[in-house]
């Protein structure tokens, strides 16, 4: 490992203190490094990809066996461009003349309304999720991470949004 060597006396003049030179073996040194370094490599867990699981309902086979669903109990966010998000609550239907509210994926804005007193003592309430056609894809997973977040086990994603829903949206826009 380490040794000292005395360097021999030349046998001339003035006695001197020895001077010992030191060398150092480096070599079990540098294998214990990478044995370590092969351990916390072998042993480390790499992280996994995050993935949602979402459980689609079964079809059934006639119209007889699907509930309806209540205006009450329905809440509807419509997705549209520059990550803009409107809600209202109700099926939609023009003569309810719904109160469409624009809000935006902060703790404040869609994450509060999900939290909210009407939404979560309502075990029947379920949420409509519609994306426009202007709308992108990260705003679709966000919302679906909302939903995550705030514990909504009653939720659709809707694949096309009505022609009232459009009516609702351009109205409030034109406000």
């Amino acid at each position: 490992m380490a040794e000292i060597q005395e360097k021999a006396d030349s046998g001339g003049g003035k006695k001197r203190a020895k001077k010992m030179s030191v060398h150092l073996d480096m070599t079990p040194m540098v294998d214990l490094a990478f044995l370590l370094l092969t351990f916390f490599m072998l042993t480390t867990t790499f992280s996994k990809p995050q993935t949602m699981e979402i459980n689609l309902p079964v079809k059934p086979e006639n119209e007889e066996e699907q509930m309806p669903l209540k205006a009450s109990n329905a809440l509807q966010i419509l997705l549209a461009d520059n990550d803009r998000i409107f809600y209202y609550f109700g099926l939609g239907d023009p003569a309810e003349n719904p109160e469409v509210i624009e809000t935006d994926y902060s703790a404040d804005g869609i994450r509060k309304v999900l939290v909210s007193p009407r939404v979560k003592s309502n075990d029947k309430m379920t949420v409509l999720i519609k994306p426009m056609e202007d709308s992108r894809y990260k705003n679709v997973v966000d919302i679906l991470d909302e939903m995550k977040i705030t514990d909504t086990r009653k939720f659709a994603l809707m694949p096309e949004i009505g022609d009232n829903d459009k009516k609702l949206i351009e109205a409030k826009l034109a406000q």
